[in-house]
């Protein structure tokens, strides 16, 4: 089920506002969960002004505690459909045989999308591509995703958005969940959280156990879904040393062992078939501090250091290392009824340690940013409220950057609101991207810092949202973004000799486009459509190229049928538009179908059963994806999915 979307208290009664906001308001910008009459609303915390979204100026979405209940029911190991079931948002898989994932924001590459947890920088770098696949969603209270450039916020990286991933905190009332999954596809998965309050202190505790066999449905020897077992363990303290004065600290492990390539190889009957073993263990430490003044001004400290270390191994070849990263943030913010501020400082640094590098070939980097950012939200009037930002950062290696960002929100209706907004990015070139992930690093020449700049760019992005309450029974939510980026100096890979170089040229890569959505309701059924439209192009000497994997259209439609502490069915069907691939034809268009179904047993047990992909759509049926043998093989790009029709089912305990 897709995101639900703000419900204003108010009607529209102009028949012209009602035509008009029909007319123009297309995608949904969440905010409030609705049951009946009782609205729900929800805090945004990426962009630290502690305000509800619906007067939040900046467009923010909500992916909140339904939606992830039902993506984790479908998908309890990751947060790859969580995503790319949404809106705007493509998930692209890098590995045809490992499920190597990045995230595609209005197509634009997955490097220049920021993914954070708690507005703490935990999943870049080395670890980019296995992130959506390590991250298990049950812990989580909600997922913001801000579309556009975002870098004022949080720094560097987040051109096209960012993703942050909102934690479980304790409540006054305990609570405890465990889910249990199997799949027809041989996986396995068993999440396990707690949390408490007692006195002074909170405690949440969560685990997860996932691992999967080797998956082969389109028989041609080779893993659809690799294998793999994976242990994550995510204990955190909370200590309030004061009603003003809170602390908080925690610390992660996930480690995984995932081994995709020739089935025979994985089963030991063919020891020269190839293969792809990816062994990986991140560990972290976070800790935050806060105070809150008489005067209701709030002083915050947070940190987090986590480590890296990752072995990829393919026949003849090995490419590992170990990446340490550390963010340190320090900031001061008032939040006074008429609007709010926030400045701070902040310090980032990070270093890719190589094993067993060759000359000519030492990827070893270190590089510090530091950080200054100031935020000021004002409300004009009862209808207008604007908030300008400016971020000022110094890298030690690309110079300094300075990045202003401004949005507004016009509310002429309780039920009409209008957000627009603008601002500029950067990201400095980085080893670890897509294109280097596909070549598992092999034969790629090293970034020398003096001979590139940073990737900067300039967007711009205009939000309508409009509710509709035609009657006790119906209503329609729908929305209209439209978005344009672009980014100077991109970095590219290419080939020569044999060898792969980064390259970059004075060119610009421009996206643009629209999300559109409508959410109808009519008593107990629900019925969502999306519809996005990108426009992704990169300049060349030659004209302008269209960007490779981008669906130039897709169609999102979801039907549910849910009867409160009952059950839930739900219907999905989604659509993805041929994509061009480089140095080969163009990809098949496709449909995904899905049937969801959820039944409580009792007051603290649900059951579910899923059959997601029941048309067994696959890459693997409309062409080879390997053009060698299982010894060499030669791999096309992945544009549709290969892991076909697969049926998954569980139950959850919650108590």
């Amino acid at each position: 089920m897709p995101h639900a979307c703000p419900r204003p208290s108010r009607r529209i009664n102009n028949p012209l506002l009602i035509l008009v906001s029909l007319a123009s308001s297309l995608a949904c910008a969440p905010t409030v969960m609705a049951h009946g009459d009782d609205i729900e609303e929800v805090i945004v915390t990426s962009v630290r002004s502690h305000r509800t979204l619906d007067d939040t100026p900046l467009r923010v979405e909500i992916l909140g505690e339904e939606e992830l209940r039902e993506k984790s029911n479908m998908k309890p190991g990751d947060i790859r459909m969580l995503l790319n079931e949404s809106t705007g948002i493509q998930v692209q898989q890098t590995s045809a045989t490992s499920l190597n994932s990045s995230i595609r924001i209005q197509g634009l590459d997955g490097r220049y999308t920021q993914m954070l947890r708690d507005g703490l920088p935990i999943y870049s770098g080395f670890s980019s591509s296995l992130s959506l696949l390590q991250i298990t969603p049950l812990d989580l209270q909600q997922v913001e995703v801000i579309k556009g450039a975002s870098s004022t916020l949080y720094g560097g990286g987040a051109i096209a958005g960012l993703v942050n991933l909102v934690s479980k905190t304790p409540g006054e009332t305990p609570e405890t969940e465990m889910m249990l999954n199997a799949t027809s596809a041989g996986g396995q998965d068993l999440s396990v959280f707690h949390s408490r309050e007692a006195g002074q202190h909170g405690v949440t505790l969560f685990g997860t156990y996932n691992r999967s066999r080797g998956f082969d449905p389109a028989d041609n020897g080779l893993t659809a879904i690799p294998e793999f077992e994976r242990v994550t363990f995510t204990p955190r303290w909370f200590y309030a040393l004061s009603d003003a004065t809170k602390f908080d600290l925690g610390v992660g492990l996930i480690d995984e062992n995932r081994l995709g390539g020739s089935i025979d190889y994985i089963k030991g009957d063919a020891p020269n078939d190839y293969f792809e073993d990816n062994e990986s263990r991140r560990t972290y430490l976070r800790a935050g501090l806060s105070h809150a003044f008489d005067d209701g001004v709030e002083v915050m400290l947070k940190h987090t250091n986590s480590q890296f270390e990752r072995q990829l191994k393919s026949p003849g070849y090995q490419f590992s290392g170990s990446q340490t990263s550390t963010f340190t943030e320090l900031s001061l913010a008032d939040y006074p009824a008429e609007g709010g501020w926030v400045i701070g400082l902040n310090a980032t640094t990070e270093a890719f340690d190589q094993d067993q590098s060759v000359d000519g070939f030492n990827h070893d980097y270190a590089e510090q940013t530091l950080g200054a950012f100031g935020q000021y939200t004002r409300d004009l009037s009862s209808a207008v409220v604007l908030e300008a930002g400016l971020r000022v950062d110094s890298h030690t290696d690309y110079g300094n950057f300075v990045l202003p960002r401004i949005s507004l929100l016009y509310l002429p209706t309780h039920d009409l609101t209008v957000r627009f907004g603008g601002g500029y990015g950067y990201k400095t070139p980085s080893l670890f991207v897509s294109d280097a992930e596909a070549l598992q690093f092999k034969n790629l020449v090293p970034i020398d810092p003096d001979q590139f700049d940073a990737e900067t760019s300039k967007g711009l992005n205009l939000d309508i949202n409009h509710r509709l309450d035609l009657s006790d029974s119906w209503s329609l939510t729908s929305n209209l973004m439209l978005f344009h980026t672009q980014i100077d100096k991109p970095l590219e890979i290419i080939e020569q000799n044999g060898l792969y170089n980064f390259d970059q040229q004075n060119y610009a890569i421009n996206t643009r486009g629209a999300e559109a959505n409508f959410i109808f309701g009519f008593g107990e059924l629900r019925y969502f459509l999306g519809y996005t439209y990108v426009d992704a192009e990169q300049e060349t000497a030659n004209g302008n190229v269209e960007l490779a994997l981008v669906s130039q259209h897709r169609v999102n439609q979801v039907l549910v049928w849910e009867r409160e502490d009952n059950f839930r069915i739900g219907l999905e069907a989604y659509y993805f538009s041929p994509q061009r691939r480089d140095n080969d034809s163009r990809g098949e268009g496709y449909w995904i179908f899905g049937l969801m179904t959820e039944k409580q047993l009792a007051d603290s047990v649900t059951a579910f059963l899923n059959f997601e992909n029941f048309t067994d759509t696959r890459q693997t049926k409309f062409e080879n994806i390997n053009s060698g043998d299982l010894v060499n093989p030669v791999f096309r790009d992945i544009y549709a999915p290969l892991d076909g029709f697969v049926i998954n089912g569980g139950v959850r305990v919650s108590w």
